[in-house]
């Protein structure tokens, strides 16, 4: 039996973005005098951008500020505009499945997920469906945000699928009481990230939207 709601993520699942945001807060912390790297950075991917910082902060010893922060929507929207694509086979997927309501539950302020989904044309399949960590009191991996996607959409915990490329995702679905699906797909995703996903709880792991067209909607 199909989900009553798909909820995606944005960054990774949604769009290949995952390097470009990467590189832009490294970027920005190292002229900021940050000794962040690629690494580093990339170990917290999914969670909120202010819970990478303070993750940062105890990593490097250098405080990130706030005025520092803010410079980092900047510059990787700058690279948005210039090299942000959609993840490949997914909007095949979505027109062949109209009738499954689906969202966006992503860790990413609204204006970075309307901006991402605007300059890959996306917007369309999920119009006003779309919530924010910043929404809500916790980020991932706790359930809030996946808790009050179910709830503003009207559907049981219980009868949603997540579709996630971090392990903080996989966890937060799983806390909500939802079924979550990694996704490996993304430019960003190194060998050893499916079983870090399949550790987290996913209930599979899959690395192409029409393998998990595949899985759920067999047949």
């Amino acid at each position: 039996m199909p989900p009553d709601l798909i909820v995606f993520d944005c960054d990774g699942v949604l769009v290949d973005s995952e390097v470009l945001s990467i590189g832009g807060v490294v970027s920005v912390l190292n002229e900021a005098g940050v000794p962040a790297t690629y690494a580093m950075v990339a170990r917290y991917f999914g969670m909120k951008q202010a819970d990478i910082m303070l993750k940062v902060a105890e990593e490097t010893g250098h405080d990130v500020p706030l005025e520092v922060s803010a410079r980092i929507w900047p510059a990787i929207r700058d690279r948005f505009e210039a090299e942000l694509k959609p993840m490949p086979g997914l909007a095949d997927f979505l027109r062949r499945h109209p009738t499954v309501r689906r969202c966006v539950a992503s860790s990413s302020g609204p204006e970075r997920i309307r901006n991402s989904l605007r300059l890959t044309g996306l917007s369309e399949f999920f119009g006003e469906d779309i919530f924010s960590s910043s929404q809500v009191a916790r980020g991932k991996p706790e359930p809030d945000l996946f808790l009050f996607a179910a709830a503003s959409m009207g559907v049981d915990p219980a009868r949603c699928v997540v579709i996630e490329d971090s392990r903080f995702g996989v966890l937060g679905a799983v806390a909500a009481g939802m079924t979550p699906i990694g996704f490996t797909g993304g430019s960003h995703i190194e060998p050893e990230h499916e079983r870090a996903l399949a550790e987290a709880g996913a209930l599979y792991v899959e690395g192409s939207f029409p393998a998990i067209e595949a899985r759920l909607f067999p047949g």
